[in-house]
This record gives C-alpha cells, sequence and structure tokens, in this order.
C-alpha cells in the first residue's frame, strides 16, 4: 500500500479526516456547524465540512454514505458518490437528505459521510460504427432472469 500526501486546509474545528481502521477505504467527514440543522423527511441540505484539498491530476474525491447512518437514520448523500475533481479548491460540502419518516438533527462534528480518493482515467473517444460481440450482447436490467 503506498501513501499519498495530499495539501488540505482545514477550516474547521475538528481534526482532519483519518482512517477508522488499517485497511479502511474511506475517511469520515465531520458537519462544521455554527448551530445545529434539521432535516424534516425528504428535505435536503448542503452541509459544510471546513475542508479544503488539492488533488493531484489523475485522482477524484468521492464522496459517499455513512452505512450506520443509512441504515439506522435513512440519512445518505443524494448524489452519491458526489465527486471532488482535482482543479477542484472549494469547500468540500456534503448533500445529505433524509428518506426517514422522523426529523434529523445534524449537530456540529456529526460524522456525516465518508471520503474515498480514487485514480481515475481520462478516456479518448474513438467513433466506430460497430462495437465488438459479446455473450451478454445488449442485454441490460434483469436480462439473466435471476433475481
Amino acid at each position: 500500500m503506498t501513501d499519498m500526501r495530499i495539501e488540505i486546509i482545514n477550516r474547521s474545528h475538528h481534526p482532519l479526516p483519518g482512517y477508522a481502521t488499517e485497511l479502511s477505504a474511506g475517511m469520515d467527514l465531520r458537519a462544521n456547524l455554527e448551530q445545529p440543522v434539521e432535516l424534516a423527511p425528504m428535505q435536503r441540505a448542503l452541509v459544510p465540512t471546513g475542508l479544503y484539498i488539492a488533488l493531484p491530476p489523475g485522482y477524484e474525491a468521492q464522496v459517499r454514505p455513512r452505512s450506520g447512518l443509512a441504515l439506522k437514520r435513512g440519512i445518505t448523500v443524494l448524489n452519491t458518490p458526489g465527486t471532488i475533481d482535482a482543479d477542484y479548491r472549494g469547500e468540500i460540502g456534503v448533500i445529505l437528505i433524509n428518506l426517514s419518516t422522523d426529523t434529523f438533527r445534524i449537530e456540529d462534528g456529526e460524522r456525516i459521510a465518508q471520503l474515498v480518493v480514487a485514480r481515475h482515467e481520462q478516456v479518448q473517444w474513438d467513433a466506430v460504427d460497430t462495437l465488438s460481440s459479446t455473450e451478454r450482447g445488449a442485454g441490460g436490467f434483469g436480462h439473466s432472469g435471476v433475481n
């Protein structure tokens, strides 16, 4: 496993994101709030983190839901995964939505999402008239008949 160094500005009053275990892929993002935010059922909000990062070319940061928050409280990231591009220098914000039937209160410092840094490629399209054939072909959702 290779360690990668990424520049970060922390304008929150919380510690930098870190890995919970040695093999964790994601780091928890925390809400950086002056006062709690209440999310009514089906309401969404952009929650600030106070973090700013400079990713190297060829990398993105993915903002993903926290599984416990999703399962126990019905709170998830609306644009999952949210993508932070290498050339973005603004504050990381998390778009949360409340899919439960209860109002959810977001407190300052609460762990609201995960951040995963991943390598990506940029493609060059080759326009062609036909594609190579495969066993699946154009079969889409449910094409195999297996539930």
